[in-house]
């Protein structure tokens, strides 16, 4: 029955669509079910048994999911499981009605009513209420809503006289009720009729993701949706628009499930009483739109204006966030089975196919821009490059101190980046001569949480050759920072770092080096956290086969004239023992006694005129091998994976870190969690998968009411936090309402 042709139902006889294959035709003189054009159930005033059967042999027959005959017929898929499983278990006699009603006389009565108002007006909870006066939670809801009803009838009596009334006491929200329906906005953008679905709440208590609200205000810091709608515009005309895509991945990012199919382990329903609609998208719809983006071509420009935000924004403490960046290569390994050039990998210490990003990151730690690295590009290349994206970024000519690691070690690129207005800050590489000890003084620094640290500096000067002068020997200048550390298999040693900041304080120069760890532990969290690493697009495209590789043969050849010179090396010194001994006399003989022929002269030789051949021919070999090959030449069918949808991913966690970061950072500035310190994110992600209220009856407002936490300094602290939240009076996205943060107390 279900693969027959589907035959059109008039849209004006009001029929709701059941999936693809069944609608739903209801009035005041019953219900009719049609299964691809033709009637199938039927059902009078009242037959709701008849009804439910109906419902139930939907989605037995497969005619139609769980979730649209619950959609359809206006019940959750909790009821329709019921449902089902009672008419398996006692046949139609078990969907029958059962009568409603008190099966036994109501213990509320007006008395106990007044008393459990009265123990409740003292400010107990329901739990500590029922408790006292020896009833359920349920009864005191109940005798609470008798008062309402009481107040509102009183209200209206009083609008004759004119007596103010005090404010009624809100009715208990529904637990768990059905989202509200958008039926008709989803065949309207089926029929391209809608450009995207708003954000519609409704009354429910107990819902799955509250917590998550949370983030809405550190995620409106992040500039994202405000980026996005600046690059992209608008998605096309459908359901799920633009926001409600970005904002569904941020939070499924904090959850813990970043990647699109992470959406599978989700409730839409639930996920989407967070997002103000019916159903959250599901994996099939957020891939659709993430490729309609990427379509675009304009994932860099929103890394662009999202840096760009940043930057401009002032920091903790009014912190210049663009005073200081930080910026390394990420190596993202990749296991699937194209054909994907190999990069030597430094958390797996050997190479693997991967592809290769530049990372920038504020002072804090916090990313603010990454590029896809060109292949076989190396850090000092990158960083060439990158200046023009990071000035535009900056917005203005201020001076910028950039931190990285050796891998960008070029002084020729320190002298153009002087040139530009961007201060150096690395780490000196290669061989150097120490310090002399006298020169060493005690420097110190207070960071950000007041901290003051010391440390045992020399503060000097050093020349540095330069590649491009190296015929006039012109030199570049820079300012060396050396440090006494402990060396591996003990002693000391001088480690040297470099900057051309001649201003800063040479502990505060000692400080930002070491501060460059926190872009490494960036990298470790986001890949714990938001599947930094993951593979969002599995498409892929050829390589440049015409792009010039370094030639393997060429490295395999010089490792061989190393071999020919260390045998040579090591047969000189052979040749030198044996021509010594020849020409040394016996003990107690003349030296004049002592001869040496010819052929014992060029028997001692020999093996180091063998090994100097074979040196000469090794180096000669190695000489004649090109360094460089073409990249068609020597690895044919090369891929690339795509950028694009990549780059838009990464846009989105990292506003989900900087999100993420920001509410850890209140947790520990503004609440009095002692443990603050250890356990901020712990906290902050417990917080975020809590339980709570939603409520969008007073005009203006949506207030969140979390559940308690499990101990009450955790629930203190939340409290705390919903109090700072709520201070900013943030509008949730899409809407006019101002968010209200709240958290219940133990009963």
């Amino acid at each position: 029955m279900t693969t027959q042709t589907a035959l059109p139902l008039l849209p004006d006889l009001g029929a709701v669509p059941v999936g693809e294959h069944a609608a739903l035709l209801e009035n005041e003189l019953g219900g009719k079910v049609f299964i691809n054009g033709q009637l199938a159930y039927v059902w009078g005033a009242g037959q709701d048994g008849l009804r439910r059967l109906a419902a139930s042999q939907l989605v037995d027959t497969g005619a139609a999911q769980v979730n649209e005959v619950a959609a359809g017929f206006g019940v959750n898929t909790e009821s329709l499981r019921r449902w089902r499983k009672s008419l398996e278990g006692a046949g139609l006699m078990g969907l029958a009605p059962v009568k409603k009603g008190p099966k036994r006389p109501s213990l509320l009565t007006d008395a106990k009513a007044a008393e459990i108002r009265d123990v409740r007006a003292g400010g107990a909870s329901l739990r500590a209420t029922a408790e006292a006066t020896g009833v359920s939670t349920d009864t005191v809801r109940r005798a609470m809503a008798m008062t309402s009803m009481t107040e509102t009838s009183a209200a209206e009596s009083s609008q004759n006289t004119g007596v103010p009334l005090e404010p009624a006491e809100q009715l208990p929200l529904p637990v768990l009720p059905a989202p509200v329906t958008r039926d008709g906005e989803r065949a309207a953008a089926r029929s391209g009729l809608l450009g995207c679905a708003a954000p519609v709440f409704a009354p429910a208590a107990r819902i799955r993701h509250a917590g998550l609200f949370l983030a809405v205000p550190a995620l409106e810091t992040t500039g994202l949706l405000a980026c996005a709608r600046e690059v992209y515009g608008s998605l096309p005309d459908g359901f799920y628009g633009l926001d409600s895509i970005l904002i569904d991945a941020v939070l499924r990012a904090l959850a813990g499930e970043a990647r699109a199919e992470g959406a599978t382990r989700f409730d839409p329903v639930e996920l989407g009483r967070v997002l103000g609609l019916d159903r959250a998208p599901e994996v099939k719809t957020i891939r659709r739109r993430i490729s309609q983006l990427a379509e675009a071509g304009k994932a860099q420009v929103l890394i662009a204006a999202l840096a760009k935000h940043h930057l401009t924004a002032m920091g903790p403490g009014d912190e210049d966030l663009a005073a200081v960046l930080y910026v390394d290569g990420h190596v993202r390994a990749y296991q699937g089975t194209k054909r994907i050039g190999k990069l030597y990998s430094t958390r797996l210490k050997f190479p693997v196919p991967a592809t290769e990003e530049t990372w920038v990151t504020d002072a804090q730690g916090s990313p603010v821009f990454v590029v896809m690295a060109a292949p076989g590009a190396s850090l000092a290349g990158e960083l060439r490059t990158l200046l023009p994206e990071l000035r535009t970024a900056v917005g203005d000519e201020r001076r910028v101190l950039v931190g990285f690691d050796r891998g960008g070690w070029s002084p020729d690129l320190f002298k153009h980046m002087d040139e530009k207005g961007f201060d150096v800050l690395t780490w000196r590489k290669g061989a150097s001569k120490d310090v002399a000890e006298d020169l060493f003084k005690e420097v110190s620094h207070t960071d950000e949480n007041g901290e003051e640290k010391t440390w045992s500096v020399a503060d000097t000067l050093v020349d540095l050759s330069l590649a491009t002068t190296a015929k006039t020997g012109e030199v570049l200048s820079i300012r060396q920072l050396s440090r006494i550390v402990a060396a591996t298999g003990g002693g000391t040693r001088q480690i040297h770092i470099l900057t051309t900041d001649k201003t800063m304080g040479a502990g505060e120069v000692v400080y930002r080096m070491g501060a460059r760890w926190r872009q490494e532990n960036q990298f470790r969290y986001a890949r714990m956290h938001f599947d930094l690493d993951s593979h969002d697009s599995y498409t892929s495209t050829g390589d440049d086969e015409g792009r010039m590789v370094p030639n393997p043969a060429k490295k395999k050849a010089y490792q061989k004239v190393v071999a020919a010179r260390n045998a040579h090396a090591e047969a000189a010194a052979i040749a030198d023992i044996n021509l010594m001994a020849l020409k040394t006399p016996e003990e107690g003989r003349n030296e004049l006694a002592v001869t040496v022929t010819s052929a014992m002269h060029n028997q001692a030789m020999a093996p180091l005129w063998e090994a100097e051949n074979a040196l000469i021919a090794a180096e000669k070999a190695h000489k004649g091998i090109p360094a460089k090959l073409r990249l068609g030449e020597l690895n044919p069918g090369q891929q690339v994976l795509d950028t694009e949808v990549k780059l838009i991913h990464h846009g989105i966690r990292m506003a989900a870190y900087n999100t993420a970061m920001t509410i850890a950072r209140e947790i520990r500035t503004n609440t009095g969690y002692k443990r603050a310190t250890q356990e901020a994110h712990a906290l902050m992600r417990q917080a975020f998968n809590q339980t709570g209220d939603i409520d969008p009856t007073a005009p203006g407002y949506l207030t969140i009411t979390l559940d308690p936490l499990p101990t009450k300094a955790k629930t203190a602290a939340v409290a705390e936090l919903c109090a700072h939240l709520t201070a900013t009076e943030t509008r949730y996205p899409g809407t006019e309402l101002i968010l209200r943060y709240k958290i219940k107390n133990h009963a």
